[in-house]
């Protein structure tokens, strides 16, 4: 099957432009790179990296024979040999009309070595495991459209209550998204699993094996490590404390390493895109350095896997689905914004507060099918402890009814399908 992902316009705006004569498109192993460069650039040569002997035939080239042989061109896996982007660099700082576009499922090589040769010459992208909106299409090759969240995340968007309009129940658009949000919690978006041939055996096995091949693969590129046993250890765990504040000191001690080298080894997870690191917030800017960050697995079916879990997802599993897919909407979209969690020495805990340059949008993720008043009592009075104005604050849930809870405070109860979609 053909699908569009939504990143597609903006990876061909960007290559036709001055500014994307090079153009970086990183993310983890398996989630569409090369498939989407194809979908896009039909007419450019795929050079593959990936293998020592093609890797041998164009390190001989000289750049004036690289751009003689190949003006246009996708250069999959390249940071397997960093020492060919000086090689694009001298033929792109040359000849104007050269394009390329570079991948690459190693975030710390290829950026790297992008920072050090290619600083000011490249636009880079970053592109996810399917998301909500890439999941529910109503025929193949259909385009993606922006899901709510992200509009109302855009300068200038709508408001929350001409988003949220709606009765979802009703909708058959709903009912299809609520469809697919149960699947994406259950398998995630890796698009290899979308083959209709597949079966839930078929899927289980292929995330076993995608596991594998990340700890033999992209974390030997990241990090030479002797053993693999006690990264294997602080993985379990991390996946564990998905949606929960990070303990450096206990992940250490399951993993019978260092708290440093713990730390360390979450950093391998977040620039292999496995997770994203949520800072805590505080009013003094200062003070959010020194506080605990939350985790979140990017791709539930991964870390399903990694637990070897089956059955119904939890309330963690749905939070850090629910944070995950937002924080990949957001940057997909390349939106100004950033994110927090709150948590005060009161109790009062926020899942996910989204900082535009002009004011704060609150989450509140419950696993609930039934949105109940109580659910709302942390974002109650949450403005007086920000120091920008409280857009909207947002209890998602499995309710399947849009809900005005609170207009005067604009406390609104909505189903993760709508607002994901």
């Amino acid at each position: 099957m053909i699908f569009i992902r939504d990143i597609i316009g903006e990876l061909r705006r960007l290559a036709a432009s001055t500014r994307g004569r090079l153009v970086v498109l990183t993310g983890a192993r398996q989630c569409g790179k090369s498939t989407l460069a194809l979908q896009a650039f039909p007419d450019y040569p795929i050079l593959g990296f990936d293998s020592p002997v093609e890797r041998t035939a164009y390190e001989r080239l000289s750049p004036a024979a690289f751009a003689q042989q190949y003006p246009r061109a996708v250069l999959d896996e390249i940071q397997k040999q960093p020492s060919f982007i000086g090689t694009v660099k001298a033929a792109a700082d040359r000849h104007s009309h050269l394009r390329y576009v570079l991948l690459g499922s190693s975030q710390l090589l290829l950026m790297q070595r992008v920072r050090e040769t290619l600083a000011g010459r490249v636009a880079i992208l970053e592109l996810f495991p399917f998301m909500l909106n890439e999941l529910v299409l109503p025929d193949e090759g259909t385009q993606p459209q922006p899901a709510r969240i992200r509009r109302l995340l855009t300068p200038g968007g709508p408001a929350a209550e001409t988003l949220f309009a709606g009765m979802p129940v009703s909708s058959p658009t709903f009912a299809r998204a609520q469809r697919w949000w149960d699947y994406y919690l259950h398998w995630g978006g890796m698009p290899a699993l979308r083959d209709e041939a597949f079966s839930d055996a078929d899927r289980s096995a292929w995330l076993r094996d995608y596991r594998s091949t990340y700890l033999q693969r992209d974390l030997l590129d990241i990090a030479r490590l002797d053993k693999l046993e006690p990264f294997v250890r602080a993985q379990s765990a991390a996946a564990i404390r998905s949606a929960q504040p990070v303990n450096f000191a206990g992940l250490a001690r399951i993993a019978d390493v260092s708290p440093p080298t713990a730390k360390q080894f979450m950093q391998y997870l977040a620039i292999s895109y496995q997770v994203v690191f949520i800072p805590a917030y505080h009013r003094n800017r200062e003070k959010r350095l020194s506080k605990q960050p939350k985790l979140h697995f990017v791709d539930p079916g991964i870390r399903r896997a990694i637990l070897d879990k089956t059955g119904e997802p939890d309330g963690a599993e749905f939070e850090s689905a629910v944070v995950s897919e937002v924080v990949k909407q957001a940057r997909t979209a390349r939106l100004p914004v950033t994110f927090h969690h709150l948590r005060t020495s009161d109790g009062r805990e926020i899942d996910l507060l989204i900082e535009t340059p002009d004011s704060y949008v609150a989450i509140e993720c419950k696993q609930t099918s039934k949105v109940a008043n109580a659910d709302f009592r942390h974002l109650r009075g949450l403005a007086a402890l920000l120091d920008k104005p409280l857009r909207c604050s947002i209890v998602v849930s499995n309710d399947p009814a849009v809900q005005t809870w609170d207009a005067r405070a604009n406390l609104w109860a909505v189903p993760a399908p709508w607002l994901l979609t």
